[in-house]
């Protein structure tokens, strides 16, 4: 493949992903999705976290081993707790962060 092809590449792909956004972007005034479709997208943003998070948490023993005893495992469930009881986000991510940094600096 010459350079000038692999920039034509990189073009199209970069036009077809701009593409795409913008179409969602561009139509969805115009666009009436269904009431359980509306319902499940709220859903969308506490689904990306968790699968941001979870992977730290459940590779933070040695070797990769889940340890219930690690600070990340310590933290990720203070802040489950906090989640449950307030339901605020915010609470949610300071109490995890904080529990984190003190264990982490209790060591």
């Amino acid at each position: 493949m010459s350079e000038l092809e692999l920039w034509l590449l990189f073009l199209a792909v970069g036009l077809g992903t701009f593409a795409l956004r913008l179409s969602f972007i561009q139509f969805h005034a115009q666009l009436r999705l269904p009431a359980v479709l509306n319902r499940a997208l709220t859903y969308v943003p506490a689904s990306v976290l968790a699968a941001l998070v979870l992977p730290s948490v459940v590779n933070s023993g040695v070797d990769g081993e889940l340890s219930l005893l690690s600070p990340r495992t310590l933290a990720a469930l203070a802040a489950a707790l906090v989640a449950w009881k307030t339901k605020n986000i915010l609470f949610t991510l300071f109490s995890g962060m904080a529990v984190l940094w003190l264990l982490q600096s209790l060591g």
